[in-house]
């Protein structure tokens, strides 16, 4: 089974692929559900090739899945750290980032320097941005967790690569009731 789904969530409609192995990816709301379908297909295109995958009904097969994102995007809270994922394509280092970063906590967040050193490499905090900025599981592996740290241990929000950026790095924040959410919605309003 290969199937995409679209599931109306809080935040808009999150494109939702999977595989026999598990959630092949997720992709937070475009401008439009077209907008996020497309992005979805270009993605999987490029991981998969030109592997059919299936338009399924967002409470089709999978569907506990959706469900549980669904709720977690409306305040009831889940970290999905059970959620089986099909990693197919991805390197080890960008699985064990995956992984250090499904262990923040729900309302938590983490440096990327905290994660480079909890995989094993201390001086890698730019390549886990980057594998944060590529996660093809954004939610189940909490991207948005992830921050920059400045002086004096405060919140630099790095960066956001879905549509909306940080303001949407900031609402799954609040949505989490993450202390940190203000400090990112903060520096996304002075980025406009």
């Amino acid at each position: 089974m290969r199937a995409v789904a679209l599931v109306e969530t809080s935040i808009g409609g999150v494109g939702l692929a999977f595989t026999e192995r598990g959630v092949a990816g997720v992709h937070l709301p475009e401008a439009t559900d077209d907008e996020t379908v497309a992005r979805l297909a270009l993605f999987l295109t490029r991981r998969f090739g030109e592997v059919p995958f299936e338009l399924a009904p967002s409470d089709g097969a999978p569907s506990s899945v959706a469900r549980r994102i669904r709720k977690h995007l409306a305040g009831a809270l889940d970290d999905l750290r059970d959620v089986r994922l099909d990693e197919t394509g991805l390197t080890d280092f960008r699985v064990r980032v995956g992984e250090a970063a499904r262990a923040i906590p729900v309302g938590e967040v983490r440096s990327y320097g905290e994660l480079a050193r909890e995989v094993g490499s201390p001086g890698g905090s730019r390549a886990v941005g980057r594998a944060m900025g590529t996660n093809p599981f954004p939610i189940i592996v909490p991207c948005h967790r992830v921050v920059g740290t400045a002086a004096a241990g405060k919140i630099r929000p790095g960066g956001f690569s879905a549509h909306g950026g940080l303001v949407t790095k900031a609402r799954l924040l609040e949505i989490e009731r993450s202390p940190s959410a203000r400090a990112i919605s903060d520096a996304a309003s002075t980025e406009r």
